[in-house]
């Protein structure tokens, strides 16, 4: 769940029983949105934002690895 996402996004999901992996939780809060993509890859995770440029930056990373 990335820092972008309001809290109570997470405490309803988290109390819906959804495994949720918060970045303050990850200690990712900083990484910049490659790094984060890097470390959602390593964890087998997909990245919940509401980050407006993560989803160019994503797009642009995953059309590179073609």
């Amino acid at each position: 769940m990335d820092v972008h996402v309001p809290a109570a996004i997470t405490r309803a999901l988290l109390a819906r029983g959804v495994d949720v992996l918060t970045s303050q939780a990850d200690n990712t809060t900083r990484l910049d949105d490659p790094l984060l993509l890097d470390r959602a890859r390593e964890l087998g995770r997909t990245i919940f934002t509401r980050d407006e440029d993560f989803l160019a930056e994503a797009t642009a990373l995953s059309s590179n690895e073609i």
